[in-house]
């Protein structure tokens, strides 16, 4: 299989032109919102930090490589769209872990690994249920378990990592609908996914640049 051959993994697409999936097209500019509205928070409160200026240069990639696969929908786009998000969740989990956790950098990058390895196999459990959204039900989970934990430490930041747990599964249930739904709703809900993830990603980094300004 070429890198130029065409996908059509969603309901919107309904051909191989660039516009087949305005909707989905369109609403990527959630995430470059998202990124624009956290960078301002990480300008006013926390400018040193760079580990969270590069999160949010991941989720301005994200928009960009997400527009990039819902317009040419070939096999290279998509590496463009699941290669900042993967950065983004692996990233982000190691620096939760060393500060919301206060875990020592080897154990949270040890933790990261094993979460790296172990998140085929839960997709591979939880995929007669949620379809193509398995891979992301790993995420959900470390969410709600950091979420959890950090909750002990600090109960307002904490409990919005939590809210944001909740954000995170009605997205991933928007994105598990979409083909489901495709004959009842030509235009799906896939580009759902793309606005409540945002405002997760954006909850996410307004969290750590929270906890790193006190």
């Amino acid at each position: 299989m070429a890198l130029t051959d065409q996908v059509d993994n969603y309901c919107e697409r309904v051909g191989p032109e660039f516009w087949s999936e305005p909707l989905n097209a369109a609403t990527n500019a959630a995430f470059l919102l998202a990124a624009l509205a956290a960078f301002l928070i990480w300008r006013r409160r926390t400018p040193d930090d760079l580990p969270a200026l590069v999160l949010i240069g991941i989720v301005f990639a994200t928009g960009v490589g997400s527009f990039l696969f819902h317009t040419f929908a070939t096999r290279w786009a998509a590496l463009t769209d699941v290669i900042p998000i993967a950065l983004f969740i692996h990233a982000y989990l190691f620096f939760a872990l060393k500060r919301f956790l206060g875990l020592p950098w080897w154990v949270a990058l040890g933790i990261v690994i094993a979460f790296f390895a172990a998140t085929p196999f839960v997709g591979r459990a939880v995929a007669p249920v949620v379809g193509s959204s398995a891979g992301y039900v790993s995420a959900l989970l470390a969410i709600f378990v950091v979420g959890g934990l950090f909750r002990r430490r600090n109960g307002r930041l904490g409990g919005q990592v939590l809210l944001t747990g909740l954000v995170f599964a009605l997205s991933l249930t928007f994105r598990t609908l979409d083909e489901p739904l495709c004959g009842q709703l030509a235009i799906g809900t896939h580009f759902l996914w793309h606005i409540l993830n945002s405002i997760v990603l954006f909850l996410l980094l307004r969290v750590l640049i929270s906890q790193r300004a006190g």
